[in-house]
């Protein structure tokens, strides 16, 4: 993961969809969705409440995070990652992590089409 301060992804079980929005006041959050960039071209917008949930990126994603603070595990390296409102983090193809929604998140989030 690349950090900048100021999920296609694959969200496995117990994950919110990062479901395209008009505007922030009408996102909707459900469990146990799958999404890809096919079905969300283009910049979106995505919250969500606190909470944990195991992500596997099936494409390069950009965000850049409006509000809220997340701790991310990479699965089996032991690393840990902090970021949230003001930063800017690129998550690599392939990458499984968990996220620990400390505080909810609001963030805009984009899908590397190649």
């Amino acid at each position: 993961m690349e950090t900048t301060s100021n999920p296609d992804t694959t969200m496995e079980a117990s994950a919110p969809s990062l479901a395209k929005s008009p505007s922030p006041s009408r996102r909707t959050h459900r469990r146990g969705a799958c999404f890809s960039s096919a079905s969300n071209p283009g910049p979106s917008i995505w919250g969500c409440p606190p909470g944990k949930f195991q992500l596997k990126f099936e494409a390069r994603l950009t965000c850049y995070f409006l509000k809220g603070r997340v701790k991310a595990s990479v699965m089996g390296s032991g690393k840990c990652v902090e970021f949230g409102a003001g930063d800017l983090v690129v998550f690599p193809k392939g990458l499984r992590c968990t996220w620990d929604v400390v505080v909810g998140i609001d963030m805009h989030y984009n899908f590397d089409a190649s």
